[in-house]
């Protein structure tokens, strides 16, 4: 199978990148690749000492429950392939990947 490609106005192709994975090990909770996400995508969850996750309430918020607070890709199907979640991250937890044609 090739890449989903768009032939775009100026003749040139683009092919777009869709959010493939988030290295949690990485991840420091920060929150802003969520905040710039247009679509919905991504959500934060707590983990436990044994590395269950744990709902986070964000409005309540107990950091009682949780060692520390990671992003996850909650809808992937959702993206749009802006990256705007990559081009944010401090860390460079984000890989994209084009999607199968």
């Amino acid at each position: 199978m090739s890449a989903f490609s768009v032939t775009l106005p100026s003749g040139a192709t683009w092919t777009p990148t869709f959010v493939a994975s988030l290295n949690e090990e990485k991840c420091i909770g920060c929150g802003r690749c969520f905040k710039v996400c247009p679509r919905g995508v991504l959500e934060l969850v707590g983990l436990n000492d044994e590395g269950e996750r744990v709902t986070v309430d964000l409005e309540g918020d107990d950091d009682d429950e949780y060692e520390k607070k990671v992003m996850t890709i909650a809808h992937q199907e959702l993206c749009i392939g802006c990256t705007a979640c990559s081009r944010i991250c401090p860390k460079k937890c984000y890989t994209h990947a084009p999607a199968d044609a």
